[in-house]
């Protein structure tokens, strides 16, 4: 096997001098086999539409059936194949990716209660050891080693950890498939032993009665995952003695549960994407039924904390960018009697607040960006955090203690590392805590952020923010990257990536395109990119490329994108209308099936999504979503290079779905350009787990951009 591709290699060096590397790639040729899976047509009919889904047979729920797994690692195969057979950086990207990233390294220690939490990073470890001390001590106490709990185990995350109101216990949820399926244990951390209890199938959520006595979790569903039923845990009991609590009915809801920051209440939380419910049940009475705080409505999105002796609701009642109103537990069902303490404005996002026992801080989004404003108790305003950078992310870092006079946040912007300050509420006085190191010659100042808008078809102003290297740019001559996500009303901002370097620094210009979908321009921005205004997404993305290629920040070969999860249902969209704007793109985890997945309520989180993209029962929607499902709409073009990543116990979107597609672009592709997939066999959603580990995939993605961009090609050549 060696021999033959020693002998293809050359063949292909050797062919390139007469052929040119514009006609002929090493990646390109069909001399390494890519898999041909077989084809069983499997049929489906709605509102007088059929489908033929020829690979319907990828989908294996057990995750066992060696014809499938089989055929996965034959892609695996694929992919290491294609990489050998020419340029492949990817252990020198990996090595110069890991050496920016201390090899130990402490997070921020944050008060709670009479100790300090913080996380340690040791060298050559891949997960995180959790410390504390006592507050105005030295003496460390390790309470938690996710290297000893991982040692036996390939995947393995830590979802969630909470400290029991008496400081002497800490419940974790572990996830050791990425099935987002969670174990809940409880270590005493006076003892240093865990707890007999164990409690499978949740959520990860926790929440502690203020004895510390009960444990309140969420189970999943073990066929769709949906978080649907609250249980009370009584330590000492097993899993089949806890008392149902709370159990949802319709499932397009989710739900979680939580304590309140100021510990006195036990908070359930339902929500879609259009509607939700809150329900408090006092910590020191943990056995009472829950109440309502307010009974959900269609088109009602609120959240609540409890602040002294009144709540405060975020709420979009008469607000569709939010307000904020307060009210008590006596008359919190009667909206009437709710009292308003910050208005709505057109302009202005309230995204999120804190509340603190003299202060309310307030999280804003406006013109794209994030803001920080501090409040006194009757919604005047104290202090404005300013920040300087054209484009930035801003966010609340941990605030646990609500009797507390200082914020912790978080900044960052795509040319400053990530870094956490403390802000005096009453002083206004900021500090820098921690700045993210990023070890060797890196210099914000040689790198430039910029933040544009650019006209979408309808006439609508689509923003993006841009980062690239200084002395690396010359106008119409950059390779470009270009990512977007686009749904669930997420904003991606623009925040610091130290993997990124690897780009900018061989000339890349990278580009955040703040499509529609998301929430970067407030709620309407969100509601024009879903549901039957879907299109908008996918348009936006496209225009705004053409626009930054006309403005000069892209050689028209060079350009490529990337995007994950629905962002990879962006991408796989986008080119299937325009196949030839993008050299190369990266899907991760891509959402490509949709109709098939939304027609399936068994698919786990199928119901959950109705809101969002529809349902296909309804003929309007079902049509709709047939229009740009990147699966359906698969045709015979010249499609460009492509690499695909899947987890096998992806809960979040089914590893068949990157199966399939790839193996239907792949029959109907027209170019000769590579089709890859790359298939985590032991991960879910978020890839593999561990520090660095997770990097190798990163490091995978630039080597695979790196092969295929023509100047790189020129250059080994």
């Amino acid at each position: 096997m060696k021999d033959k591709s020693i002998k293809l290699l050359f063949f292909l060096l050797a062919s390139s001098f007469f052929l040119g590397f514009n006609e002929v790639y090493i990646e390109d040729l069909k001399e390494l086999n890519p898999p041909n899976p077989k084809k069983v047509p499997v049929k489906f009919e709605a509102h007088g539409t059929e489908r033929i889904d020829n690979y319907y047979w990828m989908r294996d729920d057990s995750r066992k059936k060696s014809e499938v797994i089989n055929h996965l690692k034959s892609e695996n195969t694929y992919l290491e194949n294609w990489f050998k057979a020419g340029l492949d950086k990817r252990d020198e990207l990996f090595e110069e990716i890991t050496a920016r990233i201390p090899k130990k390294e402490d997070s921020v220690p944050i008060p709670m209660g009479s100790f300090e939490y913080y996380r340690r990073y040791e060298p050559e470890k891949e997960h995180a050891i959790y410390m504390r001390k006592k507050l105005k001590s030295k003496k460390e106490e390790i309470i938690l080693d996710v290297n000893k709990l991982a040692q036996n185990s390939e995947f393995f995350q830590l979802a969630n950890w909470s400290i029991s109101p008496l400081e002497n216990l800490m419940a974790f949820s572990e996830d050791t498939s990425g099935r987002r399926q969670y174990k809940v244990r409880i270590k005493d951390l006076i003892s240093n032993k865990f707890l007999e209890d164990v409690i499978s199938g949740t959520s990860g959520d926790l929440a502690w009665s203020s004895d510390g006595k009960y444990l309140f979790y969420v189970l999943r569903d073990s066929e769709t995952l949906l978080p649907f039923k609250v249980y009370r845990h009584k330590l000492g009991e097993q899993q089949s003695e806890d008392v149902l609590v709370y159990e949802e009915k319709d499932l397009t809801f989710n739900v979680s549960v939580g304590n309140s920051r100021s510990m006195r209440f036990i908070e359930i939380n339902i929500s879609s994407t259009t509607s939700s419910e809150t329900l408090f049940i006092e910590s020191s009475k943990p056995e009472e039924r829950p109440k309502v705080i307010f009974s959900r409505e269609k088109d009602h999105l609120y959240s609540v904390e409890d602040d002294l002796d009144r709540l405060l609701v975020l709420t979009n009642w008469k607000a569709k960018n939010f307000r904020l109103m307060q009210t008590n537990l006596e008359e919190s069902l009667d909206k009437s009697k709710w009292k308003e303490i910050i208005p709505h404005r057109d302009e202005v996002l309230l995204q999120s607040f804190l509340a603190y026992p003299k202060n309310i801080v307030l999280l804003e989004r406006e013109k794209g960006l994030r803001h920080l404003r501090v409040m006194d108790r009757a919604g005047r305003l104290k202090n404005k955090v300013k920040f300087n950078d054209p484009a930035y992310s801003a966010y609340f870092a941990a605030n646990p203690e609500y009797e507390s006079n200082k914020l912790y946040f978080g900044y960052s912007s795509m040319r400053t590392p990530d870094s956490v300050y403390s802000y005096g509420l009453e002083s206004g006085r900021r500090k820098l805590l921690k700045q993210a190191e990023v070890l060797g010659t890196f210099s914000p100042s040689v790198y430039k952020v910029e933040r544009i808008d650019i006209k979408a078809r309808d006439g609508t102003m689509v923003p993006a923010s841009l980062v690239y290297k200084r002395d690396k740019f010359r106008k119409g001559k950059n390779p470009l990257f270009v990512y977007g996500y686009g749904s669930y009303g997420y904003s991606v901002d623009a925040g610091f990536s130290s993997t990124r370097i690897s780009l900018l620094d061989r000339g890349f210009v990278f580009a955040i395109i703040h499509v529609r979908g998301g929430q970067e321009l407030g709620r309407e921005w969100y509601e024009n990119g879903k549901m039957l205004k879907k299109l908008n997404t996918f348009y936006d993305f496209i225009d705004v490329t053409k626009g930054l290629k006309d403005l000069g920040y892209a050689n028209p070969d060079r350009i490529y994108a990337g995007g994950g999860s629905a962002g990879g249902l962006l991408i796989g969209a986008v080119i299937n209308m325009e196949p030839n704007l993008y050299h190369g793109v990266i899907s991760n985890v891509p959402f490509v099936d949709v109709l098939t997945t939304m027609s399936d309520p068994s698919i786990p989180l199928t119901t959950g999504e109705y809101d969002e993209w529809g349902n296909p029962e309804n003929e309007e929607e079902f049509k709709y979503i047939l229009n740009y499902s990147p699966y359906d709409n698969i045709g015979h073009y010249k499609y460009p290079s492509i690499l695909v990543t899947a987890g096998l116990f992806d809960s979040q979107v089914q590893y068949y779905e990157q199966a399939k597609y790839v193996a239907k672009l792949r029959e109907y592709n027209q170019s000769t350009r590579p089709i890859l997939m790359k298939v985590n066999l032991s991960a879910g959603h978020s890839g593999v787990s561990g520090r660095f580990a997770s990097l190798e995939e990163v490091a995978m993605e630039y080597a695979f951009l790196l092969r295929i961009d023509k100047k790189t090609r020129k250059e080994v050549n």
